[in-house]
């Protein structure tokens, strides 16, 4: 059986760096979001109802052979920290934990797979995966959603196809997003235009953590902003096309930093290197903008003393929840920081 603590010890898969793009892309999600037909959406169910809507759901995951041994969390059984951690691992949404009755997340191995239970709507499946991938995510959720529905009554319409709580998301119910490295775009001043032309596509573009939250480090969340009038693959090649190119902008800005001002780039990575290394007390949002420049520093060449996987787990495991799970309740700030620091030393001493 697939534990928290296992899942904490053991890094998500889409970490590795191991797909394609992954030196801009560090991952593809594709989620479906559908709702059992009979009941109402989960922000006009009472908790009767929510509880009953979340059993059920959760027999039809135990009998899936894509969630087998998966680890079950109901979010009443969990604390602060446990909550903290499925955000910072992207596994479910800060609006998610923010509380309501009969919320549940069915974490697969590895965490390539998940079924959220009355997040917005009754379920969400999604997949997460290293690099550029969302018709392979996308096929992957396909074939779960197959599987569940052979145990779950959808609410579908003939007209609108699947019904959902947003209006956004009534048709397919899929959403497409890449998480992408764009700081070569950031630094050269074409973020704004770039992100803008990306837009008129019809894609969103988000911060780090999705909706609602800020860009960091040159991190940014690309997405489709609608579901109807497009079939699945279409939607999935869109994103896919259209973060590829994105990719290829980003890289040709990556080089154009290096011919302009190659001596002074690998200063900066090497410096930003020197204190992650180091560092005895270091913040989350400073881990964020020095692992960013030196992910980029990695992705050019300029060091060799880490991988992109190590960066990536970086960018996730120092976060305040992790901390405050791995510490036991609610550490100081300062001794946050300082076992952030550790933890960052320690990484970055196995790559040697």
């Amino acid at each position: 059986m697939w534990t928290f603590e296992m899942m904490m010890s053991d890094p998500a898969s889409w970490l590795s760096a191991a797909g394609p793009r992954s030196e801009v892309i560090l991952s593809t999600r594709v989620r479906l979001a559908r709702n059992l037909s009979g009941h109402r959406f989960p922000y006009r169910a009472d908790d009767e109802e929510l509880f009953a809507v979340r059993e059920t759901v959760l027999a039809a995951t135990a009998k899936s052979n894509y969630l087998t041994n998966a680890l079950v969390v109901r979010l009443e059984d969990t604390d602060e920290p446990t909550r903290r951690v499925l955000v910072e691992r992207h596994l479910v949404s800060a609006a998610f934990v923010a509380g309501g009755s009969g919320k549940a997340a069915v974490i697969g191995e590895k965490e390539i797979l998940a079924a959220l239970v009355n997040e917005e709507d009754h379920v969400r499946l999604q997949s997460i995966r290293s690099g550029l991938q969302p018709t392979d995510a996308w096929r992957l959720v396909d074939r779960i959603d197959r599987e569940m529905e052979r145990n779950l009554h959808y609410a579908f319409s003939g007209d609108w196809g699947y019904l959902t709580a947003c209006p956004t998301n009534v048709g397919t119910g899929i959403r497409v997003s890449v998480l992408a490295h764009l700081t070569g775009l950031a630094r050269s001043g074409k973020i704004a235009q770039v992100l803008g032309s990306v837009s008129k596509l019809g894609l969103s573009v988000r911060g780090f953590y999705g909706e609602g939250s800020a860009s960091q480090g040159g991190f940014f969340q690309v997405s489709n902003q609608t579901t109807l009038g497009q079939s699945e693959d279409d939607i999935a090649y869109t994103v896919e096309r259209v973060a590829g190119q994105l990719a290829g902008l980003e890289l040709e800005a990556r080089e154009t930093l290096v011919e302009r001002g190659g001596r002074r780039l690998a200063d900066e990575v090497h410096r930003a290197y020197g204190v992650l290394a180091n560092a005895r007390m270091i913040s989350a949002d400073e881990v964020m903008e020095l692992a960013s420049l030196l992910r980029l520093g990695v992705a050019l060449g300029l060091i060799d003393a880490v991988d992109l996987g190590t960066v990536n787990r970086l960018l996730v495991i120092t976060q305040p929840g992790h901390l405050m799970y791995s510490h036991g309740g609610k550490p100081t700030v300062e001794q946050r920081d300082s076992a952030r620091a550790d933890l960052v030393r320690k990484e970055l001493a196995s790559c040697d």
